[in-house]
């Protein structure tokens, strides 16, 4: 806590001495799926707010500053016997940016998603101001409008979230299916059963898909390792149930990239041999992500071959009555495969995010997929990407906006709430230092 606040007294030392103008976030990694133009430099590096700041099992939450990874927010709370109540899949996603953005994972069918989860906000507004948000005081209009709002109200210098109690280990049921709507109706009465501490599933294709079921256990007879040898998304396919360690049920998704890795090629056991245990991450795989999209080394094979690649790099929530259309209409005009799929619960019946607006009394489904579609056919940019948010619109899901965009403005203010968006951008960024949503997430600025 004394590091915390002198930090903030450094940094209000900082921003006077700067005096009037922009500021922006300085940061060694990021978790956005989309190219941004270049920038100037930061008049203000936030990147020194990454510690955590108080864990108090017995009030249930944690508090950190928002430049804080999940890898050092995990290591904390779990040597306190408890977690944040949602954990993003990757160990380099920031407090503070599943806090401005979407964050989600297993529990979310309890919990809802990382917003939903949060008790306050230390927000820095554009003019260096540093605001309390929570959900009862003056500033209760930020605290509900800064998700989804990427960075163009303010940063998160300090988040402060739930957190749940642990056990030592997480037993793992894989459940198959061979038909969706069986698939998505039994998905539907499990969340509702509310018997699992996690659940999430993986579809491999129409007539192969898993809804996995993870419980808190104090006893293991074997736990297994998908760190380095073996493949976690593989063994779904290849036992029904499975034990590990909570630490690493947590991080199973981060080793492959769910299994993205593949087009690295470090699923080839060569190839994973000798990137070796440390290297086998999110971290380094978005690295290369970031050198091949500055390079285009990937497209110019691709046009080499007479394809046309368009990267599919997406999440979106559907209303689960409507999940099974929308899988439908997936794997006929996209057809990437695995996809991941989530359940997400409303964990307060009352609470309203304007800019991320679902309905938190019904059930949605996120479908997570990421990948490239090869055409053979040159067509105008974004064209699956376009299907698929026409499709989102249509079945009244929602998309994230980590990744690319390419909605239409009006549609894009239509769909995330203009009037709320400007009217926080009236109080809380009145001379517009900030890029605007749309210009931030669409226009890449």
């Amino acid at each position: 806590m004394n590091s915390h606040e002198s930090k903030l007294a450094r940094l209000r030392a900082e921003l006077a001495a700067a005096g009037p103008g922009g500021i922006g976030l300085a940061k060694n990694t990021s978790n956005l799926f989309r190219d941004r133009e270049a920038q100037a430099r930061p008049r203000v590096d936030l990147s020194g707010f990454n510690e955590v700041v108080e864990v108090d099992p017995a009030r249930s939450l944690v508090s950190a500053e928002g430049m804080t990874t999940y890898a050092d927010l995990v290591d904390a709370t779990l040597a306190q016997g408890v977690m944040p109540c949602i954990v993003p899949q990757l160990k380099s996603i920031t407090l503070g940016g599943a806090a401005a953005g979407v964050g989600i994972e297993a529990s979310s069918f309890r919990c809802g998603l990382v917003h939903d989860t949060l008790l306050a906000l230390d927000v820095l507004l554009a003019d260096g101001t540093i605001l309390t948000c929570t959900p009862e005081n003056e500033h209760r209009d930020l605290f509900y409008g800064f998700p989804n709002s990427y960075g163009t109200l303010g940063y998160a210098l300090k988040v402060t979230a739930r957190a749940v109690p642990v056990k030592p280990y997480v037993h793992i049921e894989h459940v198959r299916h061979a038909d969706p709507a069986r698939y998505f109706e039994d998905l539907k009465a499990r969340c509702g059963a509310k018997d699992a501490d996690f659940i999430d599933g993986t579809v491999f294709s129409g007539e192969e898909m898993f809804i996995t079921l993870g419980r808190f256990a104090d006893n293991a007879s074997y736990t297994s390792d998908y760190t380095y040898k073996n493949i976690y998304y593989r063994s779904i396919r290849e036992r029904a149930d499975d034990y590990l360690t909570t630490r690493d049920y947590i991080w199973r998704w981060d080793t492959d990239w769910f299994w993205c890795s593949k087009n690295l090629f470090v699923q080839n056991p060569l190839v994973r041999k000798l990137m070796g245990r440390e290297r086998l991450n999110s971290t380094t795989y978005a690295k290369v992500m970031r050198w091949n999209s500055k390079w285009g080394f990937t497209r110019a094979f691709s046009r080499l071959t007479g394809r046309y690649p368009e990267s599919v790099i997406q999440d979106v929530d559907i209303p689960i009555g409507r999940a099974a259309e929308f899988l439908a209409f997936f794997l006929q005009e996209i057809g990437i495969l695995p996809v991941w799929v989530c359940p997400i619960g409303g964990y307060h019946a009352h609470a309203r995010f304007p800019l991320y607006p679902v309905d938190p009394k019904i059930l949605y489904v996120n479908f997570g997929f990421w990948d490239v579609v090869q055409d053979p056919v040159r067509r105008e940019p974004g064209h699956y990407n376009r299907k698929i948010e026409r499709k989102v619109a249509e079945l009244g899901g929602v998309k994230s906006l980590y990744s690319d965009s390419y909605y239409p403005e009006h549609e894009f203010w239509r769909l995330y709430n203009k009037p709320a968006y400007d009217a926080l951008k009236a109080r809380y960024d009145p001379r517009g230092r900030f890029k605007n949503l749309y210009e931030k997430c669409v226009l890449r600025h």
